[in-house]
């Protein structure tokens, strides 16, 4: 049986944390920001947490299940 491999467009967008949870980057901060709001810019250039219902799935694309 191979080994099974992680999907590599996951292992790119996701990192965990120390305790476990499951860290991404916002979205539509790559170009078009000349209508956005600096407050809004501002604001996605933070990461955050990945909601509670997608994390089962993101943890099997990065075969951690």
């Amino acid at each position: 049986m191979p080994k099974m491999k992680t999907k590599s467009s996951a292992k790119k967008r996701f990192k965990l944390t120390g305790s476990g949870k499951i860290k991404r980057k916002h979205a539509f901060k790559s170009h078009i920001l000349t209508k956005k709001s600096k407050k809004r810019k501002l604001a996605l250039t933070h990461s955050t947490l990945v909601h509670a219902s997608d994390v089962n799935s993101i943890k099997e694309q990065l075969r951690l299940k």
